[in-house]
């Protein structure tokens, strides 16, 4: 789970460095990312958004489909998520030695204000967009005007959840399975 989540702090060229199976897992975590940015139903859901807020508009839809997870979190998983919640933050206390200092930072504030626990409230994924946008040296403005976009008509991104997220599951348990570690 630690994997997972790295793969937006590591660069390939220090992937070797980590555990084998966290290593695989931030793999894993980049081939998701690479098969969720070809996938017909996020290319068209980001037609939705003005051509100059397109580009951040992944961004914010991998943020929004998060919330959606957790809110529909039942219908995807047999354990419960508080019980996953406590998994993840466990393991990156067990592997913060191990972390990139952003990484280290990240997970110590994720697991400090439930980051993953909160995101099924609207106010908290509103929140980690902001969050993100502060980030950016420039054109926080337009991921949440992405934002603004889909929660002026959520059915889109609904559906286009609903018909995606099946479908990344089942390429990612496919790949976990074909990646060594």
């Amino acid at each position: 789970m630690v994997g997972a989540i790295l793969g937006d702090f590591v660069k390939a060229d220090t992937v070797d460095r980590f555990d084998p199976v966290i290593a695989r897992e931030i793999r894993l975590h980049w081939r998701v990312d690479a098969f969720t940015d070809a996938h017909e139903v996020i290319r068209l859901l980001k037609q939705r958004f003005d051509p100059g807020h397109r580009r951040f508009a992944g961004i914010v839809l991998d943020l929004y489909f998060d919330h959606l997870l957790a809110r529909a979190w039942p219908r995807y998983n047999d354990e419960s998520l508080p019980g996953f919640c406590a998994r993840v933050y466990v393991g990156f206390a067990r592997w913060r030695h191990a972390l990139p200092e952003r990484a280290q930072v990240a997970g110590d504030a994720m697991t400090a204000q439930d980051w993953l626990g909160r995101y099924g409230d609207p106010d908290a994924m509103r929140t980690a967009v902001g969050r993100v946008a502060t980030r950016l040296s420039r054109n926080g403005d337009a991921l949440l005007a992405c934002l603004a976009k889909i929660e002026c008509d959520p059915d889109p991104f609904l559906h286009g959840f609903d018909t995606f997220f099946p479908q990344l599951a089942a390429f990612a348990e496919a790949e976990r399975r074909s990646i060594p570690g």
